[in-house]
Parts: C-alpha cells; sequence; structure tokens
C-alpha cells in the first residue's frame, strides 16, 4: 500500500484523538486534526499536545454533525481516522437523539464525504460495548451484537452504516473495535479515573457503580497502536477488528489493584446513582484479539495482570500531577 499523503483524525480533541494524533505526527504523518467548535477556541487536549509535536499538526474546528463542514474538513486527505463519537453510557439514557444524530449521522456525513473526494482509506471507530454481555469468551468479531444502551445501539448503526459502505459502494473503510480503553487524559465518566482521582484526593470510601462486572482494559499506547496498524494494512478493508487485551478483570479487582498501587486502604463502595438499569449493564467483556494480530500484525504491550499494572502505574502518575488533578471534579458523578 502506498504511503498516505494526509491524514483525517476526527475526534483529535478527545482522549485516545490526542493521543493518536501525537503518535501520527511523531511517525511523520501529515496530519488534520477536526476537533468540535467551540467559541473559547479550545482544541480540548491538543491545547495540551506535547512539546515534539505541537504546531506540526493542522487544526480544523467544525461539527461532525454538519455534512458540509466535514467534506470541508476533508479536502486534501487520502485517509480518514474517525474517532468523533459520543462516548457516556450514562449520559445517552438522559439524551439518546443526541447520540443518534452525533454517532450515525455524523459517521454517514463522514462516510458520504469520503465516497465523494475518493478517500483511499476510511477507519470507522466501533466500541466493544456493541457485543453487550458476552454470550461466550473470549468474544471475537463474530459475536452478536445486542445494544444494551442507547450508546451501544447508536454504535451498531454506525458500524452496520460504515460496512454497508464498503458493500454497497465498495468504499475502502474498515470497522476497529477498541475494547475498553485507559491512561492519561481520561474522562472522569471512566471508571478507572474515577478511581484514581477520589483515592488523590483522600477519600477513604470510594463510590462506583456495580463492581462485579469484568472489563478487557487496554493501556491507550496499545489502542493507539492497533488504529495506526489497522490503518497502514491493506487487509483490515471490509473488517471488522478487535483491539484487547485478551485479558479479564472484575471492577472491583481494578479498583483494589490501584488502591494497592495508591498505597490506600479505601473501602470500595457503591452509589445506586452510578449503576446502570439492570438489563443494560454489560456484565462481561473480554476480547479475542488474533484477528488482530493476523490481519494487522498487531500485540499488546502492556498485556496481562502484569502489563495492566504497568499501565496503570503510567495512568496514576499522570493523574496524581497537581496541575492535572485539578482539572477533574472527583466529588461530582460524572455522567
Amino acid at each position: 500500500m502506498q504511503p498516505f499523503q494526509k491524514i483525517l483524525v476526527t475526534g483529535a480533541d478527545g482522549f485516545i484523538g490526542s493521543h493518536l494524533t501525537e503518535a501520527l505526527v511523531r511517525q511523520g504523518y501529515d496530519v488534520r486534526a477536526f476537533v468540535m467548535y467551540n467559541s473559547f477556541n479550545s482544541w480540548g487536549w491538543l491545547d495540551q499536545a506535547a512539546a515534539d509535536v505541537r504546531g506540526r499538526f493542522e487544526v480544523f474546528a467544525g461539527d461532525i454533525r454538519d455534512p458540509h463542514g466535514v467534506l470541508e474538513a476533508m479536502k486534501g486527505c487520502d485517509a480518514v481516522l474517525h474517532l468523533a463519537a459520543l462516548i457516556a453510557i450514562p449520559y445517552s439514557y438522559h439524551s439518546p437523539d443526541t447520540y443518534v444524530d452525533t454517532n450515525i449521522k455524523g459517521t454517514l456525513n463522514v462516510l458520504q464525504a469520503a465516497r465523494q473526494l475518493g478517500v483511499r482509506k476510511v477507519v470507522h471507530t466501533s466500541t466493544s460495548e456493541v457485543y453487550g454481555t458476552a454470550r461466550y469468551v473470549p468474544i471475537d468479531e463474530k459475536h452478536p451484537l445486542q445494544g444494551q444502551s442507547p450508546y451501544s445501539a447508536s454504535k451498531i448503526g454506525a458500524d452496520q452504516m460504515a460496512l454497508s459502505f464498503y458493500c454497497s459502494f465498495g468504499l475502502p473503510v474498515g470497522v476497529i473495535r477498541p475494547f475498553n480503553t485507559y491512561g492519561p487524559r481520561q474522562s472522569a465518566r471512566a471508571v478507572i479515573p474515577t478511581i484514581i482521582t477520589q483515592l488523590a484526593n483522600g477519600a477513604k470510601n470510594i463510590q462506583l457503580g456495580s463492581i462485579h462486572p469484568t472489563r478487557d482494559f487496554n493501556f491507550v499506547e496499545d489502542t493507539v497502536g492497533g488504529f495506526i496498524a489497522f490503518l497502514e494494512s491493506e487487509r483490515s478493508i471490509g473488517e471488522e477488528i478487535n483491539i484487547g487485551s485478551n485479558f479479564e478483570i472484575s471492577i472491583g479487582d481494578t479498583a483494589q489493584m490501584i488502591a494497592r498501587l495508591m498505597n490506600s486502604d479505601a473501602v470500595i463502595g457503591m452509589d445506586a446513582q452510578r449503576l446502570r438499569p439492570e438489563k443494560s449493564e454489560v456484565e462481561r467483556l473480554w476480547a479475542d484479539n488474533r484477528k488482530a494480530e493476523t490481519l494487522l500484525g498487531w500485540k499488546p504491550k502492556y498485556a496481562e495482570s502484569a502489563g495492566l499494572e504497568v499501565g496503570l502505574k503510567q495512568t496514576i502518575e499522570w493523574f496524581t500531577e497537581a496541575s492535572n488533578l485539578s482539572g477533574y471534579k472527583a466529588d461530582r458523578y460524572n455522567i
């Protein structure tokens, strides 16, 4: 495959998107970062981009829900990494309409523009939530899709829209499906930052939702590596590919590991407002990542319990820096 000349990253202002933008720049790619327009002229996490990449990428401020803006942003690009999405599950119970507009229609805007402009590769971002509670483990890409929240339903719709453009129009698009990513810059609506920020602020009783469900946690460096491998592989077009560690751990055991690493004897408790509706809770996620290794040559560097511990140490180090911790409201429940 010939090298890509210019890459558009949607959602570049977010957690994974900002790390991905930095990694692409470091690898010599010409990157245009699509960020959410706002009157503060904020580029999200790209405002804090590492010194070695600052000023070395282009920024386009717009709205993924606007087809004209998406088309303008994509002009001159020959590949698109589409990460822009609403991702908070609790907020999807509150405002499901916005998830349809952003996740499904926003994805449609990306696909239509890519088709019109003859883009050579579109990488569409899915989520492990589309699988719902595992019917078998580890979860491979043939596992049934289950929309257990408006969020996951909107992502299933977006994934299928992307694959339909491959089947209907021959658009060179593939679906990358990361499992639960964690690391520096992650929103406090996710469980690992929730635990770390409460402990870092001296809490002795950590408030969480359900602690028995299991997850397959992936350090952001591994997830970013998966995106780049997916982009560069000729074998990813038309495919759905899991990016996961192939390691399962409960929320409760994860909290205990973090408390141990932070030298805390805090008690892990349950806050009723953080619980998902019973049938909406995804009880078990555990990735089968063999397809990623076969098609992309990708394997996690932060694998098994030992790898998770290394990734958590780096995450804790970032969150406990005073300048970073001050940006999080650890005493509030973030939906």
